[in-house]
């Protein structure tokens, strides 16, 4: 099994399919049991389970730092 992810607060995950407005990116709000994503593309928010999320990314980056 691949090793697992070290999600923070602000990252950018890619997850397999795209939301309906056409983007695959979503940062990360809030970490726990469940995740809050916030959509890249339209800027939606969504509410994910963590087990989900683990079984859909596809990539993981850190913010740029400014």
């Amino acid at each position: 099994m691949a090793e697992k992810l070290n999600f923070e607060v602000g990252d950018i995950v890619k997850l397999k399919k795209p939301h309906p407005c056409g983007s695959q990116e979503w940062e990360i709000l809030r970490v726990g049991a469940d995740f809050r994503l916030r959509c890249l593309g339209c800027g939606h928010q969504v509410m994910v389970a963590r087990k989900l999320v683990e079984k859909n990314v596809r990539g993981l980056r850190k913010p740029e730092q400014a």
